[in-house]
């Protein structure tokens, strides 16, 4: 029976990118793997020919080859050397293309390799005043470090690790299935390649211990709610001479008592007194910085003005720009009047007409007119 065409094995066109190549062996592959379908003769055939299009399109020269000379370019005597004299060599690179790093690790050599620290992750909470300004502060970190005693080797001193019997130092073990061999981390040593016969006894074979760190931490003026501060190196210890990982502290700024906060501009509600708000007159109002500032206020100004204070808000993270401050005043209802106060307000009402309140006379003055639509 004539072979089919390989890039219809893979339903690729001719001009397919190498991309479109690779994501159409990964579904057919895995549709049609031996180990979805045990028993199954049809899908072991199938994928074999899947891996033989792969194997063929996946390298430019093989494909240059093979869209020249068609499946002549792999026969004996041809380019390629006949695919099927070396199909179980070239499954291993078959299959770190569709599994990755699941199977084999990603370690080509099978030696077993030295494991980055994990990262860690530290919550700081500091104030308004702190990120406006910026500061250094002192956190205490609890987290493995490398063993002093074995030098992180996990082994009593004296002693020294040695190779697992079960992968023979390989830290992996090959397990045949059907016409492939397929490469797992060694149950045994858990894919470090050594055993520790005569362990650590400060930190038990593992060659890290829990020790609480103090380091110092710059905060940069500007640091916004939820800003990551990296410090390379200060996470968990690795393992087997493996570089440490990193330490990311995450800032939460407390809420201030008087200013709220978007982005590199800060507002602040202040009440405003009635007399004020009606004759004019100003106040002072308190500033980020620890100053403060005078506002002036312009007679007849309503409740929720706002006056802008340019240059007085938070700075921009490792930038010259300032926000700005803005000042919502609202006006304050009098309250607990004396009876000569009362009187004076409604004498104060008898002098008043419609332009004193040309707000609130319009609005009724709109709505009678709504009403009296109505009822026409």
């Amino acid at each position: 029976m004539p072979k089919r065409c390989y890039y219809e094995t893979l339903s690729v066109s001719r001009s397919a990118s190498e991309a479109e190549i690779k994501s159409a062996f990964r579904t057919l592959a895995k549709e049609h793997h031996p180990d979805r379908n045990q028993g199954d003769k049809d899908a072991e055939q199938k994928f074999k020919e899947i891996a033989e299009a792969y194997e063929a399109l996946k390298d430019p020269q093989k494909r240059a080859a093979y869209d020249q000379y068609g499946h002549a370019a792999f026969e004996n005597g041809g380019n390629g050397q006949g695919f099927a004299q070396d199909f179980g060599s070239s499954m291993s690179d078959i299959f770190e293309d569709l599994f990755g790093d699941f199977m084999g690790g990603g370690r080509r050599g099978g030696q077993p390799h030295a494991e980055r620290g994990s990262d860690l992750r530290y919550n700081l909470q500091i104030s308004l005043e702190d990120a406006f300004q910026g500061k250094s502060a002192t956190i205490e970190v609890p987290s493995s470090v490398g063993c002093q005693s074995c030098n992180g080797t996990g082994a009593r001193e004296g002693t020294a690790p040695t190779a697992c019997p079960t992968c023979h130092g390989r830290g992996k073990v090959r397990a045949t299935q059907g016409f492939f061999t397929i490469e797992r981390p060694c149950p045994t040593c858990h894919g470090s390649g050594q055993i520790i016969s005569e362990p650590c006894e400060d930190c038990h074979g593992h060659g890290r211990v829990v020790s609480e760190r103090t380091l110092n931490v710059n905060i940069p003026p500007g640091v916004e709610d939820g800003t990551r501060i990296r410090l390379a190196g200060e996470g968990e210890a690795g393992l087997r001479g493996g570089p440490p990982g990193d330490l990311y502290i995450f800032l939460s700024i407390e809420p201030h008592e008087f200013f709220q906060r978007d982005g590199a501009d800060l507002f602040c509600s202040v009440p405003l007194s009635l007399v004020t708000a009606t004759l004019g007159g100003s106040f002072e109002a308190p500033t980020i910085d620890g100053g403060r500032t005078r506002v002036k206020v312009p007679e007849g100004t309503q409740s929720g003005k706002q006056f802008r204070l340019r240059g007085k808000g938070m700075p921009v993270l490792r930038s010259k720009q300032v926000g700005d401050l803005f000042i919502q005043v609202g006006v304050e209802i009098p309250v607990h009047l004396s009876r000569k106060q009362k009187a004076l307000l409604k004498e104060f009402e008898e002098l008043s007409s419609d332009k004193n309140s040309p707000q609130s006379s319009g609005f009724f003055a709109r709505v009678k007119d709504f009403f009296d639509s109505i009822g026409e």
